[in-house]
C-alpha cells in the first residue's frame, strides 16, 4: 500500500480512504501480503484525473459502478460484422474532457445500454471516431449530452429502418449478400434524401416557398 501510494503521490490515509469507499478494488492477497499492480495505479490516476475537472468523490464512485456494470469491448466490438468506423480508445478522463461536465452517471449508462461505449481494462472504447467528434461538436454548441444521446437513440431506429429496406431489396433482386457497391449506394441515397428532407424543413420553419421549376 505504502508504495502504491507513493506511485500515485498520494498520503497512505488517502489510499485507505479510496479503498473504503470502493473507488479503487480490493489487493490480490497471498497470505498476508496484499498485492496491488497497474490495474489499481491506472485508477488513482484516473481519480486524480477526474477531481482536476471538477468530479466528486461521490460522483466518481457512481461513474466507477457505472463504468464496471457495463459490456466489455469485445462483447460490442467482437462480434465480426463488416464495418467502416473507426474505434477510439480513451481514458475516462479524455471522455470528460471532450464532454466537459456533461460525463455523468445517467449518461454514461446510456452511451452504455447504446453501444456507443465498452469497457477495455482501465480504458474506455467508443465505436465510431465520427460519431464521438459530431456528438462532442454538438454538446459544445450547447446541445446537453442526453439530448444527443436520446437523440441518436431514434436516429438508430430509422437507421435501422433504412438498412433493412437496402438489404430487403439487396436479397429480392441480387444473389449476393453484401456485394461491395451496397454501403457507398445505400450512403448515396440516404444522404441525398436527408439533405433534400432537411431543405424543405428549414423552408416550412422561415416560411419560404420551395423554389419554382
Amino acid at each position: 500500500m505504502e508504495e502504491l501510494a507513493k506511485e500515485a503521490g498520494i498520503t497512505v490515509r488517502t489510499l485507505r480512504f479510496y479503498r473504503e469507499r470502493g473507488l479503487i478494488p480490493p489487493p490480490r492477497r497471498e497470505g498476508r501480503i496484499a498485492w496491488y499492480d497497474d490495474h489499481h495505479l491506472a485508477r488513482l490516476r484516473t481519480i486524480a484525473g477526474l477531481l482536476e475537472r471538477g468530479h466528486t468523490l461521490n460522483g466518481i464512485a457512481d461513474l466507477a459502478a457505472t463504468f464496471e456494470s457495463g459490456r466489455d469491448v469485445a462483447e460490442v466490438l467482437g462480434l465480426g460484422e463488416p464495418t467502416e468506423e473507426t474505434p477510439v480508445r480513451l481514458t475516462p478522463e479524455q471522455l470528460a474532457d471532450y464532454f466537459e461536465g456533461e460525463v455523468t452517471p445517467e449518461n454514461l449508462a446510456t452511451a452504455l445500454d447504446l453501444g456507443y461505449l465498452a469497457t477495455d481494462g482501465d480504458e474506455i472504447v467508443h465505436i465510431s471516431r465520427r460519431l464521438l467528434e459530431v456528438s462532442a461538436e454538438l454538446v459544445r454548441e450547447g446541445v446537453p449530452l442526453s439530448t444527443v444521446l436520446s437523440s441518436g437513440r431514434r436516429v438508430r431506429e430509422h437507421a435501422d429502418a433504412l438498412a433493412e429496406i437496402f438489404v430487403r431489396v439487396l436479397h429480392a433482386h441480387t444473389k449476393e449478400t453484401e456485394p461491395a457497391q451496397l454501403r457507398p449506394l445505400a450512403r448515396a441515397v440516404v444522404d441525398a434524401e436527408l439533405s433534400m428532407a432537411l431543405d424543405r424543413r428549414l423552408r416550412r420553419e422561415d416560411g419560404t416557398q420551395p423554389p419554382k421549376a
